[in-house]
């Protein structure tokens, strides 16, 4: 793709929107690269919310994604899960990963990519985003070997929570979903699994990234006498009703929030986004992992696609190019 001028580029037209759009490509400048997408990937829960036009006002300039266009609610150009091949530049060849939205070909600066490790294939890398989220989930929760864990909401993010969790010698980890086919994601990882109904209880630490408010005070009454519970969801404009009377106080349980957009402050000394970021792709060299990736679409049907999306359920979508 030496030559090519016009890239195709997934658009949120209006709420519930979206299209394709042809863009302009500038010749890359110094320090630059010219990049040919292969893959990218949805995130579901994200991406859902601005589909849909849920992005708060008061959070329009810290939902930025890195290389957006447009603004909230529309049109914007969205995404932050780009794997492709490097035309130019000193990664020339190489298979790399951008947080750029859903486009075919684009020109970012060189410092943007970050090469795939040996050992993790293209088609997996768009997970990158995702782990790297649960990667600081983990480490704002600060497990401790031997913790009695669940996560409830066996999306993406929770089954790559569930994931990490499980590596900490002696922690005791279960998957906890209404959806009953997530079992066999959860045996995959080697964690438990559990239905609302059937999870277990007074467990040390609770990750909720279901995304339902219906989950959080699910997660507050998973949680034994002093136990941590880290909120994880982003709901966008929904409002959440949390049981904070009874017995909240009295079993002094502690509601921590987890977000992505800074490196939590437990790994602040040693990462920084770009550090952090090389360490979640290594981490994906484990096959296991393939299993997130359950659908697959192409740019052209990405519009239906999302609309698809927003109703109906699913682990992570890639878009191949």
């Amino acid at each position: 793709m030496t030559s090519q001028q016009t890239a195709r580029a997934f658009w949120v037209t209006a709420p519930g929107a979206g299209e394709i759009r042809e863009e302009t490509l500038v010749t890359p400048g110094t320090g630059e690269v010219l990049v040919e997408a292969t893959y990218s990937g949805v995130s579901r829960g994200t991406e859902a919310l601005v589909h849909a036009g849920r992005v708060p006002e008061s959070e329009f300039e810290r939902m930025r994604c890195p290389f957006q266009a447009g603004d909230f609610p529309a049109p914007v150009k969205y995404g932050y899960a780009s794997v492709g091949v490097a035309q130019t530049g000193t990664y020339a060849g190489q298979a790399v990963f951008c947080l750029y939205p859903h486009q075919s070909a684009y020109v970012v600066p060189e410092s943007a990519l970050v090469p795939l490790p040996h050992g993790v294939p293209p088609e997996r890398a768009v997970l990158a985003a995702n782990l790297e989220t649960a990667l600081n989930a983990v480490w704002d929760a600060a497990p401790r070997a031997g913790d009695r864990v669940s996560v409830v909401g066996a999306g993406v993010v929770g089954c790559l929570v569930a994931h990490l969790l499980a590596q900490i010698p002696g922690t005791e980890v279960e998957l906890v979903d209404v959806a009953p086919a997530r079992l066999a994601i959860a045996e995959a990882l080697g964690v438990g699994f559990a239905s609302p109904g059937g999870a277990e209880r007074e467990r040390d630490l609770v990750i909720h990234a279901s995304g339902r408010p219906e989950g959080a005070p699910l997660a507050l009454s998973l949680a034994a006498h002093e136990g941590t519970i880290v909120e994880l969801s982003w709901y966008g404009d929904q409002a959440v009703t949390l049981p904070l009377g009874r017995d909240f106080h009295v079993r002094r349980l502690t509601l921590r929030s987890s977000q992505v957009g800074t490196v939590s402050p437990a790994a602040r000394r040693r990462f920084t986004h770009r550090a952090r970021l090389e360490l979640a792709l290594s981490l994906l060299r484990d096959e296991r992992l393939e299993r997130l990736i359950d659908a697959e679409t192409t740019l052209a049907d990405l519009p239906a696609t999302l609309q698809r999306l927003a109703t109906s359920g699913g682990l992570c979508t890639r878009v191949r190019y």
